[in-house]
């Protein structure tokens, strides 16, 4: 078990009408303490997400998660939050809030490569 790290995620939900509660999941942030690991993965299928709620703003919730992806990388140029240590910036990105973009409650797991895992996550819980 060694080779094993703890590692922690959360499922990125997007949710049109928050007073309805439902949501259609659209990526997983991953984050590994012990590998200094945080990234995220997406993909917004627009064509579902019409369906779902036909009058979002496509482009809004786009910007929202690319943004998340910029937190993860972190630096100048993902502002002020990017700065944060790599701890922080996950906790902040996985805090319970109730807008547009969301993310599920974090679950923990240990894995021996975060990218692997991710990708696993990903197409278990997205694709």
């Amino acid at each position: 078990m060694q080779d094993n790290h703890l590692y922690e995620y959360a499922v990125i939900r997007v949710v049109p009408r928050v007073e309805r509660e439902e949501f259609l999941n659209v990526g997983v942030i991953l984050y590994c303490a012990k590998q200094g690991f945080l990234q995220t993965i997406w993909q917004l299928d627009q064509a579902r997400l019409k369906a779902f709620a036909d009058k979002v703003d496509i482009e809004e919730v786009e910007d929202y998660l690319h943004t998340l992806e910029k937190i993860c990388a972190g630096g100048k140029t993902s502002g002020p939050i990017g700065l944060l240590p790599i701890a922080s910036r996950f906790r902040w990105l996985t805090a319970t809030r109730s807008t547009i973009v969301q993310t599920s409650k974090i679950h923990p797991g240990f894995c021996k490569n975060p990218q692997d895992t991710i990708n696993h996550l990903y197409n278990q819980l997205v694709l």
